[in-house]
């Protein structure tokens, strides 16, 4: 059975909706699925992106499209009071909850939607103190129960290993999130997961040389800096 490798960032309402459709989408497609929290604005930075949110316009546009396609999905979404917001101190949580040795680097589905649903449901400040509080005692009664610790989210030994996985997405040509890893193929994007699966079910478009020629097209004009 092959492993994807879901690469998130509680901040992107994409991957919110990636995350909730995922079942819907891969019915009946055997897999497993490692969910990796990275710093999005981490990968913005090392390819010298702007995110959606930073430019006007298209920052309405992203928050119309996440509401339509959140209905017609039928996934609840509400935006935070303000986005977007620091994330960081939801991607330490995430992070704490992954070091155990049977997580292999990623969250279980159960904490990575009480991550998403911390944000994406009910329309509260993620950053509140209080939620916070209280999501990370969640998080630490979730983890003592099944037989693991969890780290302090402040602690040096979390931190460095969100660094280092961000650092290895980038590696691996990961440019945003929600980004899904399969045999080394990137695919990245909610609207992706249908050409995900085909690559999952063995589609031979795959194997047939479109996906490397895709990527040798010539570079033309490039902006100056």
């Amino acid at each position: 059975m092959k492993t994807i490798i879901f690469r998130y960032d509680p901040i992107s309402p994409y991957a919110h909706l990636a995350f909730e459709t995922w079942p819907r989408v891969m019915e009946g497609v055997p897999h497993r699925v490692r969910h990796v929290p990275v710093l999005l604005a981490g990968l913005l930075g090392h390819h010298g992106q702007r995110g959606p949110a930073e430019i006007p316009p298209k920052r309405d546009w992203t928050y119309r499209q996440v509401a339509w396609r959140a209905r017609e999905a039928g996934v609840p979404l509400d935006m935070p009071p303000s986005h977007p917001f620091n994330p960081l101190a939801l991607l330490r949580l995430a992070t704490a909850c992954s070091l155990h040795p049977a997580a292999q680097g990623g969250t279980s589905r159960y904490v990575t939607e009480l991550l998403f649903h911390h944000v994406w449901h009910g329309g509260a400040d993620p950053n509140d103190p209080d939620r916070l509080a209280a999501l990370r005692e969640r998080l630490a009664t979730h983890m003592a129960e099944c037989g693991h610790g969890m780290p302090s989210p402040d602690s040096p030994e979390v931190k460095q290993a969100l660094r280092e996985r961000t650092d290895a997405a980038l590696a691996a040509g990961v440019f945003g999130v929600p980004s899904f890893e399969l045999d080394g193929r990137q695919f990245w994007g909610q609207d992706a997961l249908p050409m995900l699966r085909a690559c999952l079910e063995g589609d031979p478009w795959f194997d047939g040389g479109a996906w490397e020629s895709a990527a040798r097209v010539g570079a033309g004009v490039s902006r100056s800096a």
